[in-house]
């Protein structure tokens, strides 16, 4: 008695399926097994009332359904240092396990690519879960600055400085409007010590400050829209390459400014990264299977109908990014050669 090739094929086949199916849902359960009855928290590494916080307890409200095993998720706000703060506590002192995620910017995530600061992290070793939304930054002043200012020509051109307020040296509500200052010699001044950008818009109303960055298209549909709608917030230069938002109005897009292609390129390093703009994280050692169930959960939660219109009634439209995307773009961002690196950080760092 023989076996045909093509039966014999077709079984083979229909074998190797049965294992596969059989051996994902073995996964499954043990990821199920471990978080069942457990709690994942989001340490959110700025205030409460912001862009992060804000989207954070959107997606934490709804990704337990999508994690196996259906663990409740809770939010905890670990300010410092423009997200630093998080990103190194999660990196070296949080259990391992998938319990514990970090939400921090990505500007901090690239601050050892400079190695001018002591960082406790490296970018490439954290589990990146991927990012909970991609969005696109401008900066903004406040009616003007009293000086007219509408677009980044008018901002360049200005007679008296406009002041910035920032929560750190590596947040973008420093390096950007430093970057500006020091490549097209705008009169900018950066003080620090405020908790965000919901702090620096409400310094902004009280005249402590005259300018701000951190400006997500998101923030500005939310928090910031009454201030935006109203004309005191005006938006004079956005930032992404190839992109310009209507929300933006004339503000002008910086690549249209930038005269030699090693401007537009350290312009890249220093914007490029904001579009992964939420991104979540698992500390190393995270097991890969967990690593996997919560990666494919948080892309599931981002379609997710209820999650779609919270984030309506807060207007936006989550564009997500996974995480091995996420992970690949921050190391194509660590092959930057070191002589452009050391330019750049002189760009975003000089203050005087």
């Amino acid at each position: 008695m023989w076996i045909s090739q093509a039966k014999f094929h077709t079984g083979a086949v229909l074998a190797v399926a049965a294992m596969a199916a059989i051996s994902s849902h073995a996964i499954a359960d043990e990821v199920a097994d471990f978080y069942q009855g457990k709690q994942i928290s989001f340490h959110v590494g700025f205030g409460a009332g912001g862009g992060y916080d804000t989207t954070s307890r959107i997606v934490a409200r709804h990704f337990g359904r999508h994690v196996p095993g259906n663990p409740s998720v809770i939010v905890q706000n670990v300010p410092g240092a423009g997200s630093m703060k998080v990103a190194n506590a999660v990196y070296n002192a949080a259990p391992k396990d998938g319990t514990v995620l970090a939400v921090f910017s990505s500007s901090v995530a690239m601050v050892p690519l400079y190695g001018k600061r002591k960082t406790k992290f490296e970018t490439a070793k954290f589990e990146w879960i991927g990012s909970m939304h991609r969005d696109v930054q401008a900066c903004g002043v406040w009616r003007g600055a009293g000086q007219g200012i509408k677009t980044l020509y008018d901002f360049v051109a200005a007679k008296e400085t406009i002041i910035f307020g920032s929560n750190g040296p590596t947040s973008p509500l420093t390096t950007f409007p430093l970057f500006i200052r020091n490549v097209l010699g705008a009169k900018v001044k950066v003080v620090h010590g405020y908790k965000g950008t919901k702090a620096v818009n409400f310094a902004m109303q009280k005249g402590e400050l005259t300018g701000t960055c951190g400006m997500y298209e998101s923030s500005v549909r939310g928090a910031f829209f009454p201030s935006f709608s109203a004309g005191d917030l005006v938006l004079f230069v956005q930032l992404a390459e190839g992109t310009k938002v209507p929300l933006f109005g004339q503000a002008t897009n910086i690549y249209d400014m930038l005269k030699t292609e090693e401007q537009k390129q350290m312009a890249r390093l220093v914007f490029g990264p904001a579009e992964i703009t939420r991104p979540l994280a698992a500390p190393p050692g995270t097991p890969k299977v967990r690593v996997a169930a919560l990666r494919k959960a948080l892309l599931d939660t981002m379609k997710d109908p209820a999650v779609i219109a919270d984030a309506k009634r807060v207007k936006v439209v989550f564009e997500p990014i996974p995480g091995d995307e996420v992970a690949a773009r921050f190391n194509d961002y660590f092959k930057t050669p070191k002589s452009l690196v050391d330019k750049t950080y002189e760009m975003i760092s000089k203050m005087n």
